[in-house]
């Protein structure tokens, strides 16, 4: 589909290096700053999907930005501006090796390991005579480990972090209590907007001066799950599944097709008609995270609309 950036190969000024991951591109300017495009690939089960989905770098990008700006008196990030729908621009930090997990309850990951009977996640216990989607008393920090490309990230517990000295334990306190405040602001900005932040997970660096800065995404349905508050509780008390606005929606998808990523399954064929209503999905989950109309951006021809912003940007 010609409508969507799947990939990108720009050369700016003074620009050192790029680093391709999932679903962004990030360009290194002069190791100063770095310039983040926000492709519309899609990764689920840690494999890039062979098609884009119209529209959700955009979307991604935007909310991500959003967040970042209602939760920066909180916690610092790294974001300076967004030249373009599908960029962010912000200062050169080197990435902690771990994701910052939050769960606010049982749902994605941790109920498929509960299911399994395995009951301690990254060293955390989770309660007996929990159902799927029920609150934990207190969130859960479960971290997991930054996979290369192509790679499963990893759950990993606090002890094995500072074990193994990926992160010090002056600075994993940091990272655990800006994890959780912004834990705090997000469940009560989808409050504000009918949802509930089940799930999210945080990515952090720090900056040239040592200070620990928030970086890559934010409250996006990429790296978080919302259920809908309206009728809940009447839903886990039936037994039935939530409402929900992520993209577990996709992985149930290829669930269903056959596919989780595993070795020897291929990846099925997603039709036109299907990525439409990908597409759809994603726009209907930033109206109701951000509570704002969606305004589609000019997609005659992304990649010029995208290294034209820039440029100015940079200049």
């Amino acid at each position: 589909m010609n409508n969507t950036i799947m990939d990108t190969n720009y050369n700016f000024p003074k620009q050192k290096s790029v680093y391709k991951g999932k679903v962004r591109e990030v360009y290194n300017i002069n190791n100063e700053h770095l310039v983040m495009i926000a492709t519309d690939r899609l990764s689920a089960f840690d494999v890039i999907m062979p098609k884009g989905i119209p529209y959700k770098g955009q979307i991604l990008n935007q909310i991500a930005t959003k967040m970042m700006k209602a939760t920066e008196d909180i916690v610092p990030n790294w974001l300076l501006a967004t030249p373009d729908p599908n960029v962010a621009v912000g200062h050169l930090c080197e990435p902690f090796k771990v994701e910052m997990v939050i769960r606010g309850y049982l749902s994605g990951h941790a109920a498929r390991e509960y299911k399994a009977g395995k009951h301690m996640l990254c060293g955390v216990e989770m309660p007996e005579g929990m159902k799927e989607n029920d609150k934990f008393p207190e969130p859960i920090i479960t971290p997991a480990t930054k996979a290369d490309m192509g790679d499963h990230d990893e759950d990993i517990s606090r002890e094995d972090i500072l074990k193994k000295g990926i992160v010090s334990e002056a600075d994993y306190v940091v990272l655990e209590d800006y994890t959780r405040k912004l834990f705090q602001r997000g469940s009560e900005i989808a409050a504000s907007r009918g949802l509930i932040l089940v799930d999210t997970k945080y990515e952090f660096g720090k900056t040239k001066e040592g200070k620990i800065v928030l970086i890559d995404e934010i409250h996006t349905p990429d790296s978080s799950r919302y259920f809908y508050a309206d009728g809940y509780q009447e839903r886990q008390d039936r037994g039935e599944a939530q409402k929900q606005l992520s993209k577990e929606f996709v992985r149930q998808w290829l669930i269903a097709n056959n596919f989780q990523g595993l070795k020897g399954q291929t990846v099925p064929e997603m039709s036109d008609a299907y990525i439409a209503t990908v597409s759809d999905r994603y726009i209907e989950l930033y109206e109701n995270i951000t509570g704002e109309t969606f305004v589609k951006a000019d997609v005659s021809n992304i990649q010029e609309r995208i290294e034209r912003n820039v440029l100015a940007y940079l200049k």
